[in-house]
């Protein structure tokens, strides 16, 4: 999809802040509200914008260790495994990347203990499951939850 300058400064400026209101926004873009009020509806009609969310701060909240998985599973039951994991309270994302069936996983957990007991009990003893590996954040420089335009 297409989009003109003003729908890009709409979603650069609801990047930066989602609770802008219809007449925040159509002061810095120059609209109406019932102006601005439409293009977003767009935007959200033709799936550009997914949905609206809060970014919480994970170590505010207690989740004090953030931790990178690839997981490697047998081809036949990758979307079993994947959606086994995804259901899971403890992982924050995961996605199917290229190579052997690989998948990329982020998961925040309270302390090193919770970690090993996922490690130990989410992991290890899903069937499908043939290779698991992990980083563990020490510290976060940039995290972006939008998509800058």
């Amino acid at each position: 999809m297409k989009l003109d300058h003003i729908d890009k400064k709409l979603l650069e400026a609801l990047t930066e802040d989602g609770r802008l209101s219809y007449v925040e926004l159509a002061e810095k873009v120059g609209l109406s509200r019932v102006a601005v009020k439409d293009r977003i509806q767009n935007l959200k009609d033709k799936g550009v914008i997914e949905k609206f969310s809060v970014v919480i701060n994970s170590e505010k909240f207690g989740k004090q260790v953030s931790a990178f998985f690839e997981v490697d599973v047998e081809p036949m039951q990758l979307q079993e495994v994947a959606q086994n994991l995804a259901d899971n309270p403890q992982v924050a994302s995961i996605y199917q990347m290229t190579g052997p069936s690989t998948l990329h996983m982020h998961v925040l957990v309270e302390d090193f203990q919770k970690l090993e007991a996922f490690i130990n009990e989410e992991l290890y003893s899903v069937s499908g499951i043939t290779r698991v590996e992990s980083s563990i954040i020490l510290k976060r420089f940039k995290s972006r939850t939008g998509l800058k335009l």
